[in-house]
């Protein structure tokens, strides 16, 4: 396999054949699994990412990101889930994944995570316990409060569970929230708790 590879792992025979053909239109080279059990009986691969669904029959895509992991397999992941909430990105994040993209996805959204995650493969040197240095100064910028409301919801609380816990109000956790999007530089939540995770900040609870 040529480190261009992206390797689809979904049990829809339809998701792969979607994403095979925006992919090979983009000049990957692609090899699609219909489970996790079979990617993982699979002639190791070398290089390349992986795209794995997070709702599968027997191992989901979190599960398979965490194998990889606990067998140092440095094949970066992209998790993608139409059932998308923070504490399965961050558990995702956590686990090393690249990305985490909800359904239904941009395409190019999608390509471009595909290349940052073959960059981060090439340099095999991704963030785990070590922050990010841009992003760290992404979140030296944010007052103590929105750095607050940013620990809170990258631990997946909701807007009204933030305002309780901080005392104030939902309408002013929205306020945040979106001053939180434009300093973190990030267009979704999944950006917003991958920025965050890369810089350091730890969930609210686990400090």
């Amino acid at each position: 396999m040529t480190p261009e590879t992206v390797f689809i792992v979904d049990d829809d025979a339809d998701v792969r054949d979607s994403l095979r053909a925006l992919l090979e239109s983009a000049r990957f080279n692609v090899v699609d699994f219909d489970s996790a059990r079979a990617f993982l009986t699979a002639p190791r691969a070398h290089g390349g990412c992986m795209i794995a669904d997070i709702r599968m029959p027997d191992m989901d895509g979190l599960e398979l990101q965490e194998e990889l992991t606990r067998q140092n397999v440095g094949l970066p992941v992209i998790i993608v889930t139409g059932h998308g909430d923070v504490p399965l990105a961050v558990r995702a994040m956590k686990a090393g994944a690249v990305d985490f993209i909800e359904k239904p996805y941009d395409d190019e959204l999608l390509l471009e995570s595909v290349r940052r995650a073959l960059d981060a493969g090439q340099q095999q040197n991704r963030q785990t316990s070590t922050a990010d240095p841009v992003r760290a100064g992404l979140v030296a910028s944010l007052t103590l409060r929105e750095r607050e409301v940013l620990e809170h919801l990258i631990a997946g609380q909701p807007n009204k569970v933030v305002a309780f816990e901080l005392g104030i109000s939902p309408r002013t956790v929205e306020i945040h929230r979106a001053h939180l999007m434009e300093k973190m530089q990030a267009r979704s939540l999944p950006e917003l708790v991958r920025t965050a995770l890369a810089a350091g900040v730890v969930p609210s609870g686990e400090a």
